[in-house]
């Protein structure tokens, strides 16, 4: 989480990215939830709290009648069932690939451009990055 949130206080401090407060937070969380990511197929706090977020989420979008991005997320959230613990969630190039998604799906079936989903793509990266560090696999 001190990745997550330096990382955006540091973008807003220095004048290269400025978001709103409503975004900063939406970073933060991103942030975390990438960073409980390589651990989420384990009996864990962290998997329950990764899920729970994801299932409050999903909620909203169906709430909301956001259905095809609720599908989207049901669909992202059981990538971490396929594999062993600390196998490719566990890899540098996990870690980049991973996030992916969140810049390509919304621009293949919304059309929304890529720039503003970019900080959201890099919020990824750094969280997903803290827990590769504190694993010692860089």
């Amino acid at each position: 989480m001190t990745f997550a949130v330096g990382g955006v206080a540091a973008g807003y401090w220095s004048g290269f990215y400025q978001p709103d407060l409503v975004t900063a937070g939406l970073l933060v969380a991103v942030a975390i939830m990438a960073a409980l990511f390589p651990d989420v197929d384990t009996d864990s706090h962290g998997q329950r709290l990764y899920y729970s977020m994801l299932v409050a989420a999903d909620l909203l979008l169906i709430i909301f009648g956001q259905y095809r991005w609720a599908a989207l997320l049901g669909l992202f959230a059981m990538f971490p069932a396929v594999g062993q613990h600390r196998g490719w969630t566990h890899t540098w190039w996990a870690m980049l690939v991973t996030p992916l998604p969140m810049l390509i799906v919304p621009s293949i079936f919304f059309g929304l451009p890529l720039r503003p989903l970019t900080p959201f793509y890099v919020a990824a990266v750094i969280g997903y990055f803290s827990h590769l560090a504190l694993d010692r696999k860089f």
